[in-house]
C-alpha cells in the first residue's frame, strides 16, 4: 500500500535535514515549489510541512517561510516501566497485599484527596533469583462496586492499574526520580540495611482533564536499577 503523498514529501524532507543536506536555519522551499516539484496541490504540501512542525524538524515565519530548526539536545524521551527498568530480569513480582485505605495527610497532598475519600493500596515485590530488588507502592482512587482482580494486579504496570476508569491514551505521567535512604517499611521488605541508599521512582498519573487517577513510589536497589533517555528534536 502506497503512502500518502504528503508523507513521501514529509520523508523526502527530513531525509534532506537528517543528511545536512539542510542545515538548522536554511530555509524549506517554498509552498509553490515544492507543489510543482511533486504535482500536488499546495494544500497537500501546507499539511507535509505542518507535519514537520509538529515534530520539531522545522518553524515557520509568517510572510517569510519555512526554516530549519535547531536540534535542541537536552530535551529526551524518557523511557520507565517500573517491571523493565531494573537491570537483569525480574524472576518473580510478588502481591503483597491490595487494601481499601482511609487517605493519609500525604496520600491526600499527593493524589489532591478528601479526608472521606477512600484509596486502593497495591503493594508488591519483584525479584531476581529469590533476591527482592524493588518495592512498590501504588495508590488509586477507590469507587464503589470496582472489582480488585489480584491476578491482573500481580504484573500490571501503574497505567495498566487504572485503566478501568480511564483510557491508556488519556493518562499523562509524571515522574520524579532521586536518590535517598531506605526508611524502615523499604528496609524490612528489601532486606537491606536501615539507612542504606536506594533509588526511589515517584509516579502520578494524571487524565485528560488534569486530574490525578494515582499516584505512588517504587523502591529500587540501586545495583538493579536503569533508566533509559533518548534525545529528540
Amino acid at each position: 500500500m502506497r503512502e500518502p503523498i504528503y508523507i513521501v514529501i514529509a520523508e523526502d524532507l527530513k531525509k534532506m535535514i537528517n543528511s545536512g543536506e539542510l542545515e538548522p536555519g536554511d530555509s524549506i522551499c517554498s509552498e509553490n515549489m515544492l507543489s510543482e516539484q511533486y504535482n500536488v496541490s499546495r494544500m497537500t504540501v501546507r499539511k507535509s510541512l505542518t507535519l514537520l512542525s509538529s515534530e520539531g524538524y522545522i518553524y515557520s515565519v509568517p510572510g517569510k517561510g519555512n526554516y530549519v530548526s535547531v536540534p535542541n539536545q537536552d530535551k529526551y524521551i524518557l523511557y520507565f516501566n517500573e517491571m523493565k527498568s531494573i537491570e537483569g530480569s525480574v524472576d518473580e513480582t510478588k502481591l503483597l497485599d491490595v487494601n481499601v485505605i482511609k487517605p493519609t495527610m500525604e496520600t491526600m497532598y499527593n493524589m489532591k484527596a478528601f479526608e472521606n475519600k477512600r484509596l486502593i493500596l497495591v503493594r508488591r515485590l519483584m525479584y531476581i533469583d529469590t533476591k527482592p530488588v524493588a518495592y512498590d507502592l501504588k495508590y488509586i482512587p477507590y469507587y464503589r462496586g470496582m472489582p480488585v482482580v489480584e491476578k491482573e494486579i500481580n504484573y500490571a504496570t501503574f497505567p495498566e492499574l487504572v485503566a478501568q476508569k480511564k483510557s491508556l491514551f488519556a493518562i499523562r505521567k509524571e515522574l520524579k526520580i532521586k536518590a535517598q535512604r531506605a526508611s524502615k517499611d523499604v528496609v524490612d521488605n528489601l532486606r537491606i540495611n536501615d539507612g542504606d541508599p536506594i533509588m526511589a521512582i515517584e509516579q502520578k498519573l494524571l487524565d485528560d482533564e488534569d486530574k490525578i487517577v494515582g499516584w505512588g513510589t517504587t523502591y529500587f536497589l540501586s545495583d538493579y536499577f536503569q533508566l533509559q533517555a533518548i534525545s529528540s528534536l
